[in-house]
């Protein structure tokens, strides 16, 4: 497999999270979520509690979280690509998850392409240029990927309709494509975080581990367009699945 070089900007990975304790004691790492922080490390969004749930849901199955520090700058492709490289060295032929918001989210969606990768999350991607008229949406390195994209309708910092306008130009080439749609949330999802960290939770392990999903999720994978990519996140999501 190609070898990415570390970016300039020095990105490196936090400390691993999960696995059912620490790394360091020998347990076992069955998969690896990679966490792509978005512009500003004072507005991190979901990413936190995200964290937090991944290691209490994913501990006992071998998941482990790192997060990608990097420099000055928001998350970029070249730092998503060298951290799955740099997954592969240390824990060998595990699936890794990109899970990144922002323009994490985006770094997330083009690194997609990495061998290791088996799996997306993009909370409230902020695309840019990626969808311009100017420039056709990439997707062909989401084939083969399980692909989520969460995004809230007020958002006023990152376009929700071109995170939909992307998922529809990849669910053409990818049937595990899908993404919801947080009603009267803006760019930071503060408003229903717990669903939103409840439906990623969801998401990533059924795409790392079991090959299961919540209804809702499963519902969203199987639907045409634009059903299953204007999804709506449902309030409450989450104590159903604990009830």
């Amino acid at each position: 497999m190609a070898q990415h070089a570390p970016p300039a900007r020095g990105a490196r990975l936090g400390r691993a999270a999960g696995a059912n304790g620490s790394v360091s004691e020998g347990n076992t790492v069955n998969g690896v979520v990679l966490l792509l922080p978005g512009r500003s490390r004072l507005s991190p969004g979901p990413v936190r509690p995200l964290a937090r749930a991944l290691v209490r849901a994913g501990g006992a199955e071998g998941l482990v979280t790192h997060t990608v520090l990097h420099g000055k700058g928001a998350c970029r492709e070249d730092d998503a690509r060298w951290a799955a490289d740099e997954v592969v060295r240390r824990y060998g032929d595990v699936p890794v998850c990109l899970a990144g918001y922002d323009a994490g989210g985006r770094a997330a969606l083009l690194a997609a392409g990495h061998e290791a990768v088996n799996s997306v999350l993009a909370l409230a991607p902020s695309l840019g240029e990626v969808v311009s008229p100017e420039s056709p949406e990439p997707v062909k390195q989401l084939s083969g990927r399980q692909v989520l994209i969460v995004h809230g309708t007020n958002d006023a910092h990152s376009d929700p309709e071109a995170s939909f306008r992307l998922a529809a130009q990849a669910k053409k080439a990818n049937r595990s494509t899908c993404r919801f749609e947080v009603h009267s949330d803006g760019h930071r999802l503060r408003e229903h975080q717990a669903e939103v960290v409840a439906l990623s939770v969801d998401f990533i392990l059924g795409a790392m581990f079991s090959g299961r999903f919540s209804r809702p999720v499963t519902d969203a994978l199987a639907a045409p367009p634009p059903l299953g990519l204007r999804m709506p996140l449902a309030t409450g999501f989450g104590r159903s699945l604990r009830g």
